[in-house]
């Protein structure tokens, strides 16, 4: 179980949940805005990172606006024997932004390794499937895409402050 947050965490947390500042030195303006010092705002992030209260830092894109507007989530039926290392060659490509296993429910689904990918246009997504089903080869036996037909809102769980 997570440690428990106080106040400074809370508002830590409220002021960083929709991303950090775009400058060149987030820590510092956060600092400011909290009424810490940068070495602290660094320290208490850290710390929820390894207690888990908050899972990770990162960079989330906008694939639309910089122009892959077509995507789809691939689905695979990989052998479970192989599944980890080849999910981990898969989840590794430059056009995969997810990779992940998720239970197979047969006799309806029999996919067990999921992996969203991107492409310009449909041709450029169609393209990165096959380099997937190649690496995939003789460990995959079938596939499908569920293509993207609109975007939604995307947004992780919100806090108030």
């Amino acid at each position: 179980m997570p440690d428990a947050i106080d106040d400074l965490d809370r508002r830590l947390i409220v002021a960083t949940q929709a991303g950090l500042p775009l400058v060149p030195r987030p820590y510092h303006a956060l600092a400011e805005q909290l009424g810490m010092s940068a070495g602290e705002v660094r320290r208490r992030l850290a710390a929820m990172l390894e207690s888990g209260i908050i899972r990770r830092i990162g960079a989330v894109p906008n694939h639309y606006a910089l122009g892959y507007r077509h995507n789809g989530m691939t689905v695979w039926d990989v052998d479970d024997a192989r599944i980890d290392a080849l999910g981990a060659q898969v989840g590794a490509l430059p056009f995969v932004t997810h990779c992940y296993r998720r239970p197979r429910r047969l006799p309806d689904w029999p996919y067990n390794l999921f992996a969203m990918v991107h492409g310009k246009d449909r041709a450029a997504t169609d393209a990165h499937v096959a380099e997937i089903a190649r690496l995939l080869d003789g460990a995959c036996r079938a596939h499908d895409v569920l293509y993207s037909s609109r975007i939604l809102k995307k947004t992780g769980l919100r806090i108030g402050g």
